[in-house]
């Protein structure tokens, strides 16, 4: 049997874990035999997704008096929330979120924080609201004090992911489509294997300083680059025609239309997708073993992901 000690090195919580990549990260974690206890508003949505001995608590990272319980006795925390779906002012809705969860984790000795958030230029004056938000978490989370380990990744590619479900529904949809600059955006997309690889090596470093880590797949592609490879692997003919006067806000309108994604939501990516999200930073080869797939791999895996 493992002593108290044992016990609290492998005590890890999860928030976020009604999400895309925190449901797929929830197995994963249990698998290892880590301690595992999940903060959710609706806890019983996501007791039938569990193990029994993995803990549920009821929480919202909006109410700082309900993390108390939820930090308590953790060594790890995964900070996988992001509020953009569930409200029209996000950025301070994150803001406020980033906070509470930082104050409970340093108040509680917890000793690292594991955070996916975007790529993007902090440079860049032009950078979207929703990749600075992305950004000013991860610094809120590394002020705390508390060990801070921030993934930067640009389009999650898998079967599920809002992002990917974009394009696929997009390119399923219009056989003919009006394509804005944005589509010549460099992007380095990730598959959502590689992402989760990440995210569960990342418990595992070293103890260290607050890193920052940017993670992508082997290629450097564009939006139109993804789209053309979907409908390749589809099978589906697509012709994109160029039109430059189509802004990203304009393209949401359009997307809103085509997509299954809220209008909000949809607006706010789109935004995003004026802003290179490409890999500059080449640390993350060296600290981890990990050697993500390409995009021609992700979107197969992804397109069978979906057949199950």
């Amino acid at each position: 049997m493992p002593n108290s000690s044992d016990q609290n090195q492998s005590a890890v919580l999860l928030t976020g874990a009604t999400g895309y990549v925190g449901g797929r990260l929830i197995p994963l974690l249990e698998q290892q035999g880590a301690r595992l206890r999940c903060l959710a508003r609706s806890p019983e949505k996501l007791r039938p997704l569990c193990r029994s001995s993995t803990e549920i608590i009821s929480g919202d990272v909006l109410d700082p008096v309900s993390l108390h319980p939820a930090v308590r006795g953790i060594h790890t925390a995964y900070y996988l929330v992001h509020l953009m779906s569930g409200s029209t002012d996000f950025e301070k809705q994150d803001r406020l979120a980033a906070t509470n969860f930082a104050a409970a984790a340093r108040n509680a000795g917890v000793r690292r924080i594991i955070y996916l958030g975007g790529l993007g230029d902090d440079s860049d004056p032009n950078l979207s609201p929703h990749l600075r938000s992305r950004h000013e978490v991860g610094t809120l989370l590394q002020a705390s004090g508390t060990e801070t380990i921030e993934l930067r990744a640009s389009m999650v590619v898998g079967a599920g992911s809002l992002s990917f479900d974009l394009v696929k529904s997009l390119t399923d949809r219009l056989p003919v489509m009006l394509c804005p600059r944005w589509l010549t955006t460099p992007t380095q997309p990730i598959a959502v294997d590689d992402v989760l690889a990440y995210l569960l090596a990342a418990k595992d470093l070293p103890t260290g300083e607050s890193r920052v880590f940017e993670i992508g797949g082997t290629d450097v592609v564009t939006y139109g680059g993804i789209i053309r490879e979907y409908a390749r692997q589809k099978g589906l003919r697509r012709w994109l025609i160029s039109v430059p006067v189509l802004t990203p806000y304009l393209s949401s309108l359009w997307l809103a239309l085509v997509t299954p994604a809220s209008f909000e939501v949809g607006r706010h990516l789109i935004e995003g997708l004026k802003n290179p999200t490409v890999v500059r930073d080449r640390r993350a080869l060296v600290a981890f073993a990990i050697r993500p797939m390409g995009i021609r791999e992700a979107i197969q895996k992804a397109l069978s992901q979906g057949a199950n």
